[in-house]
């Protein structure tokens, strides 16, 4: 593995941990729903980075079940954290009016 590479990795990683705690910490203090699918889409996303993390090693594979050409697991962890902000964005624009 390159330098540059391990240096991407080693930062997704980190930056990534560290959201994340600080996503848990706003979960334990808040109970508004919007709030709470913003925490849940930081979690997936870190899910992301680490699942892809452990692909890149060899200790994973992302593309096990393959539906129709398309790996099901990638597209999944790819798009649910945009998914979960979505729903927090709509939650508050629907306690808006």
């Amino acid at each position: 593995m390159s330098p540059d590479l391990v240096i991407l990795t080693v930062s997704r990683l980190t930056v990534g941990a560290i959201t994340t705690f600080l996503a848990i910490l706003v979960w334990s203090r808040t109970r508004d729903s919007a709030w709470m699918f913003v925490v849940i889409a930081t979690v997936a996303q870190y899910g992301e980075i680490v699942a892809g993390t452990l692909e890149s090693f060899g200790i994973v594979r992302l593309d096990g079940l393959v539906i129709a050409g398309v790996p099901l697991f990638r597209v999944l962890l790819l798009n649910l954290p945009m998914v979960f902000l979505s729903i927090a964005l709509l939650v508050v624009l629907a306690g808006r009016r």
